[in-house]
């Protein structure tokens, strides 16, 4: 069987010929971007092939290379079959990202459903046989004991720790144990997954974990893993159900490690998501969330044992899954619209959540309307030339000036590409600068003037207008193409923003506050938000930000049995409006995609 090579790496790995590269280096967890999954449309999965034969480049490759690229041996991946022995390089790197893990935390009581209970196990005699299980029902003053709870410890004597759900033992634990209560509240986003890893007897969140989620491999965005989903069937199911629990155990275990604590003391984990990760973390199916008429397999919260799943904590504690709306509505917005109080407030609110999918509550007149708009992966550096995700090299702002381009680079480093709060920083600039118009269009060189300092900004590609923006190690730009996404993106979020004021009947001046939370939504200023046009310049003075309220309102949940029960109640009230079913919604959209 033929080899590949990859340098850097000592490993040869035989395969079949015939099969996609892409695939091959995937399942030998050789790390290659891929955000459309290998449907060749992205050009992200670039390697270089420095030893070995593949033919010609076809067409539908060669419009992701550049001559120099093409010259120097680069090719896609996803759309390579092999026949023989190749060595390859791979061109990316995995960087240190930037995650948010904080948020805005409102004040609620603490009533957890998770307790402990010190207690005395009789010893049996000869004249006193006592069986454990009724030695433990004797001292507790309990009618029943799970059996589940007698298979996992071997029957001793004297004090003892037991462990409630509630008023149900879950656990019964040698010793004094009452010191060690601990809970996980996690946010899992289709991009980054946070966890928290809790103290419940103090409330206090003893460390926070994050990191990229691993289902990153199967496309970057929900519809492109449900897509690979309903192409694999059975075995995408347990794929990514796989990718997302090894993660939160990979997690738990660092965590546990740092803080000196044993993972059997960790009683109940609280997750917040989309309702698409939520069905892919449970193992459940979620093809008909990408179809007509879009409904999930389940939007109700969802209480089990984390074991049954492969979660590896205490092996009867929980998994709590806070509840969802709709496919497109998930817990996490639920979660959001609780830390904001959107139910208790008596204002006119607006909550938005701006990523891959922009998710939008308003709260008026005591009611709740939702809607999601189908911004795409443009905003979180995908889709986008020189995009990546908000890591080290990435540019995050710009400002640009007669003389120069200046940049701000996460990490401080030479820059190598760009995130999506650095392309909106970048677009704010050109229209600020008037180098994009306001339908979108690169201005003409021609119609400039010689000594005007746009000049030097603008290049031609062939036919094409290009942004330049110039760095001694690389030179990365801007294309039509990439004003275009975020244009879509622009108008998608806008559209849904006036869809929901039109449909409560209030007008932008009656609104009294504009919520930001989300990964994404948290790292954009308020000038890149409104001098895009992703919001209207009369909320600039109105909009405040709240962070991770995802896993703000899972650790409110773990902490609180009341929270559990509000959160019930409020994902119940919240109605959603599917917008492309609104009346004059296409003509809405169209006027929001101008600047």
């Amino acid at each position: 069987m033929p080899k590949i090579f990859v340098k850097g790496s000592s490993k040869a790995i035989e395969y079949l010929p015939g099969q996609n590269l892409l695939q091959i280096l995937h399942d030998n967890d050789i790390f290659i971007e891929n955000p459309c999954n290998g449907k060749g449309s992205c050009g992200k999965c670039k390697v270089k092939i420095t030893e070995g034969s593949l033919g010609e480049i076809p067409e539908a490759e060669k419009k992701f290379l550049s001559e120099s690229e093409i010259k120097e041996g680069v090719r896609l991946s996803c759309l390579i079959h092999p026949e023989s022995n190749l060595v390859i390089e791979t061109l990316h790197k995995e960087r240190e990202h930037k995650i948010l893990t904080t948020g805005y935390m409102p004040e609620f009581n603490l009533s957890p459903s998770i307790s402990k209970k010190l207690f005395e196990i009789e010893k049996p005699s000869l004249e006193n046989q006592i069986s454990f299980e009724d030695a433990i029902l004797k001292s507790l003053l309990l009618d029943e004991v799970d059996f589940d709870v007698l298979k996992m410890i071997e029957p001793f004597d004297g004090v003892a720790t037991a462990i409630f759900d509630k008023d149900k033992v879950i656990a019964i634990e040698k010793g004094n144990t009452t010191d060690n209560i601990y809970g996980l509240a996690i946010d899992i986003g289709t991009t980054t997954v946070a966890a928290d890893l809790v103290d419940m007897n103090s409330g206090k969140a003893i460390l926070s974990s994050s990191d990229i989620n691993p289902q990153k491999k199967f496309g970057l965005d929900i519809l492109t893993r449900i897509t690979y989903a309903l192409e694999n069937e059975e075995q995408a199911v347990k794929n990514l159900q796989h990718e997302i629990v090894n993660l939160i155990n990979k997690m738990t275990f660092e965590m546990c490690m740092s803080a000196n604590i044993s993972k059997e003391h960790i009683y109940e984990v609280s997750v917040a998501a989309n309702t698409t990760m939520l069905h892919f973390l449970l193992g459940i199916k979620a093809n008909s969330i990408g179809k007509s008429p879009y409904a999930p397999a389940f939007v109700k919260s969802k209480y089990i044992k984390a074991s049954s799943i492969g979660i590896n904590i205490n092996s009867n504690g929980k998994l709590y899954c806070l509840p969802g709306v709709s496919s497109y509505i998930g817990s996490d917005i639920v979660a959001g619209a609780f830390v904001a109080k959107l139910h208790d407030s008596k204002d006119n609110i607006l909550f938005i959540d701006i990523g891959t999918n922009g998710e939008i509550v308003l709260a008026s007149k005591g009611k709740l309307l939702s809607c999601s708009c189908a911004a795409g992966p443009a905003l979180e550096g995908m889709n986008i030339s020189c995009g990546m995700r908000a890591a080290t090299g990435a540019i995050e702002d710009m400002v640009i000036d007669k003389e120069q381009v200046r940049l701000s680079v996460i990490g401080e480093q030479q820059p190598i590409g760009i995130c999506g709060s650095g392309i909106l920083a970048a677009l704010r600039e050109l229209l600020k600068t008037e180098i994009v118009k306001k339908d979108g269009s690169f201005i003409k060189k021609e119609k400039l003037a010689e000594d005007d300092y746009r000049q030097k900004y603008i290049r031609l590609n062939g036919k094409k207008r290009e942004f330049m923006i110039e760095d001694k190690a690389k030179t990365l730009y801007i294309t039509q193409s990439d004003i275009r996404q975020i244009q879509l993106a622009k108008g998608a979020i806008l559209s849904g923003f006036y869809a929901l004021l039109n449909k409560s009947g209030i007008s932008i001046n009656e609104l009294d506050k504009v919520v930001i939370a989300g990964q994404f939504g948290s790292h954009l200023s308020v000038d890149s938000l409104t001098g895009t046009g992703i919001l209207p310049k009369e909320v600039e003075s109105k909009i405040t930000y709240v962070g991770n309220s995802s896993k703000t309102g899972a650790y409110m949940a773990l902490m609180s049995d009341d929270v559990k029960k509000d959160l019930e109640k409020i994902a119940k009230t919240i109605d959603y409006m599917e917008l492309g079913a609104s009346d004059g919604y296409e003509r809405l959209f169209a006027d929001c995609l101008l600047f």
